[in-house]
């Protein structure tokens, strides 16, 4: 991990991590006075989120020769795609609209690209700009230190046999990017421990194979309007899909609706959809709504926040919002680090 060497180096001649004793917060002295193994302090934004947003804004701060660092909680780039999507997925726009800055798709990938496909893309642009990571780093808490005008990120590193490491990282900006999509949603609903089949949220559906020949009930997310699959009005209208109302409760061996009917089920698909997990971890209410996590300011107004606080991945206008946002972020820090040069 050879990236480690600039940090460690610009960290030891930094003032507020040689002066743990100093009038000023010091880097040493860990939120809530919590004990942490190692203080890193990364002259460069950090990222928080190595998804298709925070990838694109990384691209962006390296075209103008700004390194960047992400931190990831999971173990590979884009999770979201790898490891919580079904098989057949695949871009609901054209790839155009999908493409990240400064690298198009191939000519050869067809107008929807497949999930893989998507994936070979995300790899390739990883090592086109030659982006760096720190995988398995989840971010428990981060806040804004005003005595020394820098950001202090607390992190849990799983380190396997389950061992944990507790790390500290100094930054001067914050780059959010950890996006609408980063807890799936579960109801709670009456009746749920007494259902007898397997109740599975989307982000552990990979294909129907599983379900061959059963009785499946898909409970969605209200009040949002759906993205219907080519065919799904033709089996609706047929009879092979039927619509019901909301769900009342379940019962031992399917649900009961609120119109009083009950039908029986072999299983049922949890399509409630994600949320931001922004509230969880950052300490800070003024640019992020405590409500759900999401800028308060709307797109395109809200990718910057106060003391070097950015956001990407936020607009709800998928990848297309997600490559403007980064731009405009990667423009931002590129003024305030020539500033701090002079």
């Amino acid at each position: 991990m050879d990236f480690w060497r600039e940090p460690e180096s610009k960290r030891i001649h930094d003032p507020s991590c040689l002066h743990p004793q100093s009038n000023s917060s010091s880097c040493f002295r860990s939120m809530k006075s919590e004990k942490t193994e190692k203080c890193i302090f990364f002259p460069g934004p950090i990222i928080v989120g190595a998804g298709p947003s925070g990838l694109a804004v990384a691209a962006c701060l390296k075209s103008k020769r700004i390194q960047s660092l992400i931190l990831e909680r999971s173990d590979c780039i884009a999770s979201l795609w790898q490891v919580r999507t079904y098989d057949r997925l695949r871009l609901h726009l054209p790839k155009k609209f999908c493409q990240l800055p400064l690298m198009p798709f191939p000519s050869w990938f067809p107008t929807y690209p497949t999930k893989q496909q998507f994936i070979a893309y995300l790899d390739a642009y990883v090592t086109e700009f030659n982006i760096q990571a720190v995988f398995n780093e989840t971010v428990v808490a981060a806040e804004y230190d005003a005595g020394i005008g820098f950001w202090r990120l607390r992190t849990a590193s799983a380190k396997g046999k389950g061992k944990e490491e507790k790390h500290e990282y100094v930054c001067r900006w914050l780059v959010v990017a950890t996006g609408e999509n980063a807890e799936a949603v579960v109801p709670e609903i009456a009746g749920m421990e007494e259902f007898e089949g397997p109740i599975v949220h989307t982000s552990l559906y990979r294909s129907g194979d599983s379900y061959r020949d059963k009785r499946v009930h898909i409970l969605p997310r209200e009040s949002l309007t759906p993205v219907l699959n080519v065919g799904t009005l033709a089996m609706i209208k047929s009879g092979d899909i039927k619509v019901r109302p909301a769900v009342e409760r379940f019962t031992q061996h399917g649900v009961e609706f609120v119109d009083g009917r009950s039908e029986e089920f072999d299983a049922v698909i949890l399509a409630t959809g994600y949320k931001s997990n922004v509230p969880c971890w950052l300490k800070e209410t003024e640019f992020f709504s405590e409500k759900d996590g999401f800028p308060r300011r709307p797109f395109p107004n809200g990718w910057k926040g106060g003391n070097g606080l950015y956001a990407v991945g936020f607009t709800k206008r998928g990848l297309l919002g997600a490559s403007l946002d980064a731009r405009r972020i990667a423009q931002d820090i590129e003024l305030r680090y020539k500033a701090t040069k002079k």
